[in-house]
């Protein structure tokens, strides 16, 4: 699976081989190492501080917004009431703040083209 960046179709983190249901941090740096060369250690502490970087802009109530893949957002939630699925019982949920991401259109259409891959 090759990656577009800037219009050009590049082996740049190509995730072919990943047999895990989901992309990991591990598997990231591991990417990291093997496709561009960083040595181990300096493909984790990339990772790592890519996502605690994101982390605290998240936190601080900053939007992060990657072009091509998406944005994350803070959304504040109001309190509401709720209820117990087993007993029924009102609880009250409180306010609280939540991350949302909605992707970009070019993120849309990819998912698009790898489910009908017909389409083009």
């Amino acid at each position: 699976m090759k990656r577009e960046i800037s219009g050009q179709s590049s082996p740049l983190l190509s995730a072919q081989g990943l047999e895990a249901p989901a992309l990991t941090k591990a598997q990231l740096a591991e990417l990291l190492f093997e496709q561009i060369g960083l040595n181990k250690r300096e493909s984790k502490d990339m990772v790592d501080a890519f996502f605690e970087l994101m982390a605290e802009r998240l936190a601080q109530g900053e939007d992060v917004k990657l072009s091509g893949f998406g944005n994350f957002q803070i959304r504040t939630k109001a309190p509401r009431p709720g209820r117990n699925p087993r007993t029924g019982e009102l609880i009250p949920i409180e306010a609280r703040r939540v991350v949302t991401f909605h992707a970009s259109s070019k993120l849309k259409e990819q998912i698009q083209q790898e489910l009908l891959p017909g389409k083009a």
